[in-house]
């Protein structure tokens, strides 16, 4: 992976990661304010949707957090070792996790009025879509786990033919 790859995935990453925290730090507060003033009529559980909500920010973190260090490993050229394999875990419980927290979120708005029922069933198919990227991460997993094998065979291979010479 190039330097000019390697620093523009790190600036995109970096965005993200103090957008998110700005999210956290601004506008959950904002958004919890909204939701003590709404309507009682159209009133669900807000405490359970303001957990959700910040915990959905923190899964997108820890995966932000994770790529960085892949992406650190890559650039050293230490990708293909059982250190990766680590971070790749961390991800793919993180998405995971997102899923949940957006089943639970549909579960919390399901019941009453306060959402148009078209609004939960767009976020149980984002909760498809979130379970869809941890197969491809699990994918991917499989594919670190291969080139991790081959590398290891040729570094075997590689010192027996020094042995030789």
């Amino acid at each position: 992976m190039g330097k000019v790859t390697v620093l523009a995935l790190r600036a995109v990453l970096g965005v993200l990661l103090a957008g998110s925290v700005f999210v956290q730090a601004v506008m959950v507060p904002l958004v919890a304010a909204d939701v003590r003033e709404a309507d009682p009529e159209l009133a669900f559980p807000r405490t359970p949707f303001l957990v959700i909500l910040v915990l959905g920010i923190v899964t997108a973190q820890v995966v932000l957090v994770c790529v960085w260090k892949l992406v650190t490993m890559v650039r050293r050229g230490t990708v293909f070792s059982h250190a990766a394999f680590r971070y790749v875990h961390i991800v793919l419980g993180a998405v995971v996790a997102a899923a949940l927290l957006l089943f639970a979120l549909a579960v919390v708005l399901a019941p009453g009025e306060a959402v148009a029922p078209g609004v939960v069933l767009l976020i149980c198919g984002a909760v498809v879509a979130a379970l869809g990227v941890a197969l491809i991460v699990l994918v991917l997993r499989m594919l670190l786990a291969q080139a991790v094998a081959r590398d290891v065979e040729a570094a075997r291979m590689r010192a027996e033919l020094a042995e030789v010479i």
